[in-house]
């Protein structure tokens, strides 16, 4: 689900990636294109972040991005 979003929201928010982690390059987010597991190794690459803490830091920040189904809140 979360690398759907990432995949189909690319474009509009390649910027915010961009602007949250500005150790990432136009080149790392060329070669990220939507694609969850790249971004997070990446993460992991420029900021020295383990394995969980990278995939934390991806989960906050593709969350806000989530729709709730019909009536239910994001928490």
């Amino acid at each position: 689900m979360n690398e759907d979003i990432l995949k189909g929201k690319w474009k509009e928010i390649k910027g915010e990636v961009k602007q949250k982690w500005g150790k990432l390059t136009d080149d790392d987010l060329a070669q990220v294109e939507g694609k969850e597991e790249q971004l997070v190794g990446l993460l992991q690459k420029r900021y020295g972040y383990a394995k969980e803490k990278a995939d934390e830091e991806y989960k906050a920040f593709i969350g806000r991005y989530r729709k709730p189904p019909s009536g239910e809140k994001i928490k």
